[in-house]
């Protein structure tokens, strides 16, 4: 199983790591993307994202704290699927449908990141291929 579980730790991992350069190595165009979504301080969202994403991923990976780093992504990809994703608002029919998949892709990466949160909190160290045990617990 601790094989299993580390294989599945870097697919969901890598995503968000791939996601993270982007957001760091592409600021502008994307605070661009952001200012026309109405978000705060686009470009500091952006990069606070991109650190976000990529501290939450490495943690999950790397097996340290890695209910928080999933915690983490929670807190990133909700407010990020409303803000950003805003399909009740598209102004035409196929603009909302790109919107709402994305929106329900985050959403859906949301649940699985508070899954694997959960997971890791009521394991605890009993899972090995970790570096640390996790910071919560839940029985």
């Amino acid at each position: 199983m601790d094989v299993l579980v580390l294989i599945g730790r870097v697919l969901f991992a890598a995503l968000f790591l791939n996601s993270a350069v982007g957001h760091l190595t592409h600021t502008q165009a994307m605070a661009g993307y952001a200012a026309s979504k109405k978000v705060p301080s686009p470009k500091a969202a952006v990069l606070a994202s991109g650190v976000v994403q990529g501290v939450g991923a490495l943690m999950i990976l790397l097996g340290v704290w890695p209910d928080l780093g999933a915690l983490l992504l929670v807190l990133f990809l909700v407010p990020t699927a409303v803000l950003m994703h805003d399909f009740w608002a598209a102004p035409d029919g196929e603009a909302r449908q790109n919107e709402m998949i994305q929106f329900l892709k985050d959403i859906a990466l949301a649940g699985a990141a508070l899954m694997l949160m959960a997971f890791f909190a009521h394991v605890d160290t009993d899972l090995g291929l970790t570096l640390t045990g996790s910071l919560f617990s839940i029985d």
